[in-house]
């Protein structure tokens, strides 16, 4: 996968695109990413990508004219385009994993008050927000979008399993998870998990995965059809907590 960057500070994005995952998924050569300096594409020695807005108003909005020389210039035929936004659909897992299956991907990180409506208009495909909140720019955005999306990338993620079974692919929240020592500050690890009877230990995970899903995002349940084996579990959860809660009010 090849994924473009424009920003006005390119500077932010080469420490992190140089570690970890995306870093190594670079230098393999599975995603390409390039970042570009939106001034570069301004005319006059001043190189300025704002100014105030029509109607007045606070703040600065940037101009649409090096914006569409910059996409235009960095797009290519299967590209799609897009502007991390507050005011875009909320990026899921299901956005991530159509956004892994392209070929290319165009990132603009708009600042200041946003972008001229005739940038959206002309040159972006769509507008995506990682959540109901504002961020002084779309570089960080970006960056979430990018790993998000590389690790869908086969060979990027040394596990493939790792990906499938991390929280929200399959509709859930993750497992919990626990590593030695096997007992922290009076804390043991579940038993089952080391019996070693892995059928148990999946039985195990999908019940607490399903359980923490409950308790912490109980609108992913909504709408969906559980099997009566799913239904069973959250009933002797819900039995628990009732029980547990009458306990300490007595």
């Amino acid at each position: 996968m090849r994924i473009q960057v424009i920003t006005i500070f390119p500077e932010l994005f080469e420490p992190w695109l140089s570690t970890s995952l995306v870093g190594r998924a670079r230098t393999s050569g599975l995603v390409e990413v390039e970042v570009h300096d939106l001034r570069f594409f301004t005319e006059g020695r001043h190189r300025v990508v704002d100014d105030e807005p029509y109607g007045g108003g606070a703040g600065m909005v940037m101009t649409a004219p090096p914006w569409l020389r910059a996409v235009r210039e960095v797009s290519g035929p299967a590209s799609r385009r897009i502007v991390l936004s507050p005011q875009g659909r909320r990026l899921d897992d299901d956005k991530v994993q159509e956004l892994a299956e392209l070929e290319e991907l165009v990132l603009l990180c708009g600042r200041y008050e946003g972008l001229d409506q005739r940038v959206l208009d002309l040159v972006v495909d769509e507008e995506l927000s990682i959540g109901d909140f504002v961020l002084s720019g779309g570089e960080l955005p970006a960056m979430v979008t990018i790993e998000a999306v590389s690790r869908y990338i086969p060979g990027v993620v040394g596990r493939a399993t790792s990906v499938v079974e991390d929280s929200f692919h399959q509709g859930l929240l993750d497992y919990p998870h626990y590593t030695r020592p096997p007992e922290v500050e009076g804390l043991e690890v579940p038993p089952v998990l080391l019996q070693g009877n892995h059928a148990e230990i999946e039985r195990w995970r999908r019940e607490q995965a399903l359980i923490a899903t409950y308790d912490k995002r109980p609108d992913l349940l909504e709408g969906v059809e559980l099997t009566t084996e799913q239904r069973e579990v959250l009933a002797r959860h819900a039995s628990a907590i009732a029980c547990a809660a009458g306990e300490r009010a007595q």
